[in-house]
């Protein structure tokens, strides 16, 4: 049976020099009380087994406990342990998400293992002090190092909890060592959760790690994705989200996000931008919301997970029933905190459905919204709120046309220093069912179109004005050196070209795209430069049309128009 573990992870900054320090085969280490079943600070350990990439300690105490009989099977299973970890385990990950420290701070190859007794709940975990001197972290083992809980070391989710523990250090190599940061807490479990589908070790879903996190994240869906509490729902939505994030952007946006030298949110903007997404992370997180309620590619493509166990997942909204009487109304006041899903399903009720939203103030709310008929066909949409955080809107026909509204408040306003403190902010919510004349009803409608209206304007406004901004960003180049056909790629020349369209405006290339590619929106713009320049670049040749060629005379004419 699937036992729940969860993993400790604590922080330390500064880097220096690293000193060799020998295997021998008795030692005394640092170990975390809070996990640790004696809550000691300190074990003596007896080293049982070296292999060619793992040194296998064992809490003395316990293991001279252990009958001679049970010592043997220890050793076979350390044995199968080891064997996955060089066969799979190491080459998989290192593979994907690069390597460890080595020989590391301990001049040593090897990755040491500490087997001690830690309460049952917990699997293992990885303490990021060892990878530093004393002098700078008191309590650090001064070695590339791993716990797992010796409660547990029959059971086949040791391998599970290997390649977890794996992954973050990996994670310290990469942020720590490489960056000099440390990378967040979330973000750091998301790629180790990850792990184990990468491993193969999800394919049959019955008592997988998989099966598991699906059942923590159904029990406390509204946990919060970056405030880190060490509880079991943490693992659940950072393990589903893994999933949805893999699913439909693939494992390049957690590698590239671990070898930058940023972290958190910043980086998976990064990775996304740098894989030519044309989506943010707070995009990312209102589909994901979406998913988890839905779970169906036909409402839209990002609206589902693709991998196989997850096809049939959904969570169950709060439900909210109003009664079909010919005016009534309900209000629900929740408290929530950054990045937690929040899910409120409106049902029942008359023709006419108004929904009033009021949020804290101090931060900002969005608060997407599935509207769904009664066939099962449904809108996604945002309600807009203004600077108090309140919003405003009116459905028709709505017991009779659709026939559920669900509302997703929640709060994406900080993008960082998460350090697991869930500060609850109120929001309400009020839904008032009425019958009215459809004059009526279509006048209050009509009142809140207007102010969309006015809203959408004054966002294409200031939309144009960055637009502006954008357009007006320096060329990298001096001046076009060579012909330019469709076809080119990775091209520098075709790079400058595409910076110096943008910069002639929306009317020549709309896109804006810098690729360095020369394809059929590049050719488009040149065709449209061309027409606009016409009487210097085409009328002396005798054309009327743009050729999307750029040759001689429209080289001469962009060169020109570099240098002003």
């Amino acid at each position: 049976m699937m036992k729940k573990f969860k993993i400790i992870f604590v922080g330390i900054i500064f880097l220096v020099l690293p000193f060799f320090v020998s295997a021998s085969s008795f030692n005394t280490f640092f170990i975390s009380k809070d996990f640790d079943l004696r809550q000691k600070e300190q074990a003596n350990a007896i080293l049982i087994n070296t292999t060619s990439k793992l040194y296998f300690y064992v809490d003395q105490r316990w293991w001279e406990s252990q009958s001679l009989k049970n010592q043997n099977e220890i050793r076979n299973v350390l044995n199968n342990l080891d064997e996955e970890f060089r066969n799979n385990i190491y080459p998989r990950l290192t593979s994907v998400f690069g390597f460890e420290a080595k020989p590391g701070i301990d001049n040593d190859i090897r990755i040491t293992i500490l087997i001690h007794p830690m309460h049952e709940e917990v699997g293992g975990y990885f303490s990021p002090a060892d990878g530093f001197y004393r002098i700078q972290a008191p309590h650090s083992n001064q070695r590339e190092m791993i716990y797992l809980n010796s409660q547990h070391i029959r059971s086949e989710i040791m391998k599970v909890i290997l390649a977890h523990e794996f992954i973050h250090l990996i994670t310290f190599n990469q942020k720590n060592i490489i960056h000099n940061v440390s990378e967040e807490i979330w973000l750091n479990d998301v790629r180790a959760e990850f792990a184990a589908t990468l491993l193969g070790y999800n394919n049959v879903l019955k008592d997988s790690i998989l099966e598991a996190r699906i059942r923590n994240f159904l029990n406390n869906s509204t946990d919060s994705l970056t405030e880190w509490q060490e509880g079991i729902a943490d693992y659940g939505i950072v393990n589903l989200f893994a999933h949805y994030l893999v699913d439909h952007y693939g494992i390049v946006i957690l590698t590239d996000s671990l070898r930058s030298e940023k972290v958190g949110i910043a980086s998976i903007n990064y990775a996304l931008k740098k894989n030519d997404f044309q989506i943010n992370f707070s995009q990312v997180w209102n589909n994901f919301k979406i998913a988890v309620l839905v779970n169906n590619c036909q409402l839209g493509s990002k609206f589902c997970f693709l991998n196989k166990h997850l096809q049939n997942f959904r969570i169950i909204p709060r439900l909210h029933f109003l009664p079909p009487v010919s005016e009534t109304f309900l209000q629900t006041t929740d408290r929530t905190t950054y990045w937690s899903g929040n899910w409120h399903r409106i049902i029942g009720g008359k023709r006419v459905l108004i929904l009033e939203f009021n949020g804290d103030d101090r931060i900002d709310f969005k608060v997407p919204y599935l509207l769904c008929d009664f066939q099962e066909n449904c809108n996604v949409n945002f309600l807009e709120l203004d600077k108090n955080q309140e919003g405003k809107m009116t459905i028709i026909d709505f017991n009779k046309k659709y026939s559920s509204l669900t509302i997703m408040p929640s709060i994406q306003s900080k993008l960082s220093g998460f350090n697991g403190e869930e500060i609850k902010y109120i929001f309400y919510w009020k839904a008032s069912s009425i019958e009215k004349t459809e004059k009526e009803a279509e006048g209050e409608l009509r009142e809140q179109l207007l102010g969309q209206i006015k809203f959408l304007e004054n966002r294409i406004t200031q939309l144009r004005a960055e637009i502006k901004a954008i357009l007006i960003t320096r060329i990298s180049c001096q001046k076009i050196e060579n012909n330019l056909y469709f076809g080119a790629k990775n091209s520098n020349q075709v790079r400058c070209l595409q910076e110096f369209l943008r910069a002639q405006g929306p009317e020549v290339y709309p896109e804006g795209l810098i690729t360095g590619n020369f394809f059929g929106l590049t050719r488009t713009a040149v065709i449209r430069f061309q027409q606009k320049h016409s009487t210097e670049i085409l009328s002396p040749i005798g054309l009327t049309r743009g050729t999307g060629i750029v040759g001689p005379r429209t080289i001469n004419k962009i060169n020109q128009l570099i240098k002003r």
